[in-house]
């Protein structure tokens, strides 16, 4: 009797999932779920996350531009030394065959500089450029504040829009 109503329950569940999720194709790069988290009034930076998978030849993703802010950078985060170390790349690297996420705590997108705050439950345009494919324009849920992975909250960051090296100690 449990599993009937399991069974039962799945349906809605996808469908919950699926008004959730969405994705885009440029070529042969699948773009699965671009989002954000949701800021606060006075909040200069947001971060932006998605899946990018390459089912064609190496390519590279090379920009971002959207009117939600004055720019747009492309960053990488990693732990060096007991320190987490954030650094604008100039590309982040769609190696074929292979799937890249952007992510909290990892490689991301910094919306520089926000007009506004982001707020949950809407959504903004931005164009991510790739060097071989071309570009695309796509919507980025805006999420929770605290949605997805752990280790990269947007909360108090106010300093993070400088070039070059950003650290912050972990203990």
């Amino acid at each position: 009797m449990k599993f009937r109503t399991l069974f039962a329950a799945l349906p809605l569940a996808l469908a919950a999932f699926g008004a959730h999720a969405h994705g885009y194709k440029l070529g042969q790069i699948d773009i699965g779920h671009p989002w954000s988290r949701a800021t606060v009034a006075g909040q200069p930076t947001g971060g932006g996350f998605m899946k990018l998978t390459n089912h064609g030849a190496d390519d590279k993703l090379v920009a971002v531009r959207s009117d939600i802010s004055a720019s747009a950078e492309l960053h990488t985060m990693k732990m060096e030394d007991n320190v987490m170390r954030m650094r604008q790349v100039d590309g982040i690297a769609l190696p074929a065959g292979k799937t890249v996420e952007l992510s909290p705590g990892g490689l991301h997108i910094m919306f520089m500089k926000l007009k506004a705050p982001l707020k949950q439950g809407e959504s903004f345009p931005a164009t991510l450029v790739f060097e071989k494919a071309g570009q695309i324009k796509v919507d980025f849920k805006i999420e929770a504040p605290g949605a997805g992975a752990g280790g990269h909250d947007m909360h108090g960051m106010e300093g993070h829009g400088m070039h070059g090296d950003h650290g912050m100690r972990m203990n």
